[in-house]
């Protein structure tokens, strides 16, 4: 449509005040319209088209200078929509890869890793939908970018971080309609049970605050967690998290806590009709477990679709069995959407835990819900927060401020008028049968699992044994990185299930391009 830059030409004169473009209005195709406003101090092609995806060499960094003098920032002529960045210190992209690797190791802890462990390390530089772009221009499909839910730098996202942090961006002493208007879009997501919500900065925050107001509420201390669960990084959750205290560095449980199974229908104890059953009866055995040691439950915490433990939906019945002898031995139940939460499982549902016909106490959710911006959020009962209410002042400096609220306002209206709950069951669907026509096709992959865009392909050495092969899976993600510009990554016990957990805008024809490079690596 060519209407909103009527008027406009090649080499005409722009003066302050002038109109250049309008956006148009919401409409059911296009419900965030916006526009994109690059300036060129030089006209370098006279009248020819000029493409702006400019595929720089690999020796960015020496042509960064002219391009940025030439291609002027906009903020620059737009002060009352975009503010001036700081134009101090060189720009991203002036260091090389091996330069920025070799800063890292005298800078950084050395326990920080990156994702790709190749003969030629790329930094990302950009993101856009579905792709990050490295210094060369070169696009990688980012199959496992559950932060950036909505894409990377979705423009409606972006525009309302900006225009709020260039207003004010304060703590939550202060009132603000953003916080209680986001508070009240997020609880009308929720069950009714699950009315008041309390704003922080990450899941690990989230879930810890959680577990707080678990034994706060219960006045006990013991929780029962699952098997290669994770739920955060500090030292409360460390020593709720097998992943973390069995694993490598770890120091074991503490006596207060105590892990059922991963209720892993493939090569767990238990698999077809009525494993869920099964699989829950292990929390009441657990729980009767930490009341002999003195430490009665206060928790029962489990990501209800699990993933480092290697992508697992849990069977049917599974948490409804839980939760009824947690409950039943006075425990509350927290349900860990941190990772997979804000309509990742697909239409009808909003929630993995709707799933299991289920409604947890305590419902902890994070990464999404900011698309890259510091947000997480725990959601409970009035009953539960009152409790917590004792006496001692819960206060986050930055949880809940308002540059955060606009963000998280502005995320799930992209969810919703852009349909992605839709989108993630009609593609995660296609790509599951995908992956089935793959598992027919090659030996080594021995299940295929997975529910909305959540999906695991566990690789094996043998089908019958179902041997882990952490190599072959190690190999199928490097492969698919160097040769395909695909991004992948492993998780499990044994690193050997390939997950996929893209950004929802993540459509049909990314699906075929993932499977095709899978195709071709297996």
């Amino acid at each position: 449509n060519s209407e909103p830059f009527k008027g406009l030409h090649t080499h005409r004169q722009v003066f302050k005040g002038d109109v250049v473009g309008t956006v148009a209005a919401d409409t059911e195709t296009h419900p965030l319209p916006y526009v994109h406003f690059q300036i060129m101090a030089d006209c370098l092609l006279g009248d020819k088209t000029f493409n702006n995806e400019m595929q720089l060499s690999s020796k960015r960094g020496k042509w960064l200078d002219t391009w940025t003098t030439i291609c002027l920032q906009p903020q620059l002529l737009l002060p009352t929509i975009l503010p001036s960045p700081s134009l101090s210190g060189p720009p991203c992209g002036t260091l090389s890869a091996e330069e920025i690797t070799a800063m890292r190791a005298s800078t950084l802890f050395p326990s920080l890793s990156t994702r790709f462990k190749a003969s030629s390390p790329q930094e990302m530089v950009r993101g856009e939908g579905v792709w990050m772009y490295d210094t060369s221009g070169k696009k990688y499909l980012d199959c496992v970018g559950n932060v950036h839910h909505v894409g990377h730098s979705h423009p409606h996202v972006v525009a309302a971080e900006v225009s709020q942090a260039s207003l004010l961006n304060t703590n939550t002493r202060y009132l603000h309609s953003a916080r209680v208007r986001y508070a009240k879009e997020l609880l009308e997501l929720c069950p009714p049970k699950l009315e008041v919500v309390q704003f922080v900065c990450s899941g690990s925050e989230a879930n810890d605050l959680a577990l707080r107001m678990a034994r706060t509420y219960t006045k006990r201390k013991g929780v029962i967690g699952v098997n290669m669960g994770y739920h955060g990084h500090t030292g409360s959750l460390i020593e709720i998290s097998p992943y973390k205290h069995d694993r490598a560095g770890g120091e074991g449980p503490p006596d207060f806590f105590t892990a059922v199974p991963l209720p892993d229908t493939y090569k767990g104890e238990y698999s077809g009709e009525g494993s869920g059953e099964k699989y829950g009866d292990k929390v009441k055995e657990a729980a009767l477990t930490l009341e002999k040691r003195g430490y009665p439950p206060a928790a029962f915490i489990c990501e209800t679709a699990i993933a480092v433990g290697g992508y697992i939906i849990p069977p049917e019945g599974y948490l409804k069995t839980c939760y009824k002898h947690a409950r039943d031995h006075g425990a509350v139940c927290i349900a860990d959407e941190v990772q997979c939460g804000i309509g990742r499982v697909g239409s009808p549902h909003f929630w993995y835990f709707e799933l299991q016909g289920v409604v947890p106490d305590i419902l902890t959710v994070g990464k999404p819900i900011g698309n890259g911006y510091p947000l997480a959020a725990v959601i409970t009962t009035k009953e539960i927060a009152a409790a917590f209410n004792n006496g001692m002042e819960y206060f986050n400096t930055f949880g809940g401020n308002p540059v955060a609220m606009a963000v998280g306002r502005a995320v799930l209206q992209v969810v919703k008028q852009q349909k992605l709950a839709d989108n993630a069951a009609t593609t995660g669907q296609y790509l599951i049968e995908k992956f089935m026509q793959l598992k027919a096709k090659y030996s080594c992959v021995g299940d295929v699992r997975g529910h909305g865009l959540f999906a695991g392909l566990e690789l094996v050495s043998d089908q019958a044994t179902k041997a882990p092969n952490t190599t072959a899976a190690t190999k199928v993600v490097q492969l698919a990185f160097e040769k395909h510009g695909v991004i992948l990554s492993t998780d499990g016990e044994h690193d050997n299930v390939v997950k996929i957990k893209p950004p929802l805008v993540f459509a049909r024809q990314h699906a075929d391009m993932l499977v095709d490079c899978l195709d071709d690596v297996l």
